[in-house]
């Protein structure tokens, strides 16, 4: 892909993971031979600092990008995103942009046509799903369109996964990424429910100690990482994707979000080797099943049932399967995929 760039940023550490998926698609573009033109990926703490790299890495990358080029663009990118998308429209590049978020998706937070504008000076996007293609096309996108289907998560520390095959109930279910009780109060309201067949291993920021019941034993909270390292240290047999207030569906901005978006988290469980445990309406849920590595369920509160009639042989089915993604996700396989099909 010799023809074929993107340029570097600043990127601000922190204890989530909000900027893992940017950074492995970086070194994933790296591997594929799609050279940064900007200055190298940087991880300063102040954010002015943090600004001022990110602009002067833009500037030099636009200035050396050749006329007629592809640049693949990381959406979305603040206030850089009309500079650079012009930058490369002045020199007659094609613009590929990879979506992380789709903020009119996530309500109130921008309108859909204002957003779609900014879509539409892309000539080729890489979405999440088939459900975000379709609301894509549905909203008039003009963009070429392809799938991403996970995201991919890079075992920056050579993480290695054995399949566990002496499985002892209750089944340990992992719970990864923000757990204050307004994003995920479902984790706390589960407390009350009589469970018998599984517990919740809790990893992230936010956790509300106020709100533990440590009579039911049905939380235990795990500590915050940061996203590099938290995989050697999550143990359990599924990984969960819900979200909201409500234990029977997804409810509020973040259950409508799921009908759209690829939660992140869902490739750190693979890369931990674990099935996933996923809301039957969320976007990625039929894929998961498809591919044998999950259960799709509509409420919690049906999950002790399943569990409780859960053959070891299905248990371990379904864990092959996810150790099998892993070794996609693990490599980039996705983005390679979809850039592929691109045909850049």
């Amino acid at each position: 892909m010799n023809n074929t760039f993107y340029i570097s940023r600043n990127y601000r550490p922190t204890n989530n993971a909000a900027n893992k998926p940017k950074t492995d698609i970086e070194r994933i573009l790296d591997s594929m031979g799609i050279r940064n033109l900007g200055l190298k990926q940087t991880r300063m703490k102040s954010s002015a600092l943090g600004a001022v790299l990110s602009f002067l890495s833009i500037t030099k990358g636009l200035l050396l990008l050749p006329a007629k080029s592809y640049l693949v663009v990381q959406y979305p990118l603040s206030k850089y995103y009309n500079y650079i998308t012009w930058g490369a429209r002045v020199k007659g590049c094609k613009i590929v942009l990879v979506i992380h978020d789709v903020h009119s998706l996530m309500k109130g937070k921008l309108a859909v046509e204002k957003e779609m504008k900014r879509f539409n000076i892309a000539d080729k996007i890489i979405v999440h799903n088939d459900s975000m293609k379709r609301w894509f096309e549905q909203q008039g996108c003009k963009a070429t369109l392809e799938t991403l289907e996970l995201f991919d998560y890079l075992n920056t520390l050579d993480l290695k996964i054995e399949q566990n095959t002496e499985i002892q109930k209750p089944y340990q279910i992992v719970v990864a990424g923000g757990l204050t009780v307004d994003k995920s109060a479902f984790i706390y309201k589960m407390q009350k429910q009589a469970i018998q067949n599984y517990s919740f291993n809790l990893y992230g920021n936010g956790f509300s100690k106020e709100s533990l019941d440590s009579e039911k034993k049905v939380l235990d909270y795990k500590g915050s990482f940061p996203p590099d390292e938290v995989a050697q240290h999550i143990k359990g047999h599924f990984g969960l994707v819900w979200g909201g207030n409500a234990v029977d569906k997804c409810s509020g901005i973040l259950g409508e979000y799921l009908k759209y978006n690829n939660p992140h988290k869902t490739s750190l469980y693979l890369l931990c080797g674990l099935p996933i445990i996923i809301w039957d309406k969320a976007a990625i849920a039929p894929y998961i099943v498809s591919q044998g590595a999950g259960i799709a369920i509509s409420s919690l509160l049906e999950l002790d049932d399943i569990l409780e009639n859960l053959s070891l042989e299905d248990y371990h089915a379904m864990s092959n399967r996810a150790l099998e993604l892993r070794e996609k996700v693990t490599t980039g396989g996705f983005l390679k995929a979809a850039i592929g099909k691109l045909e850049l």
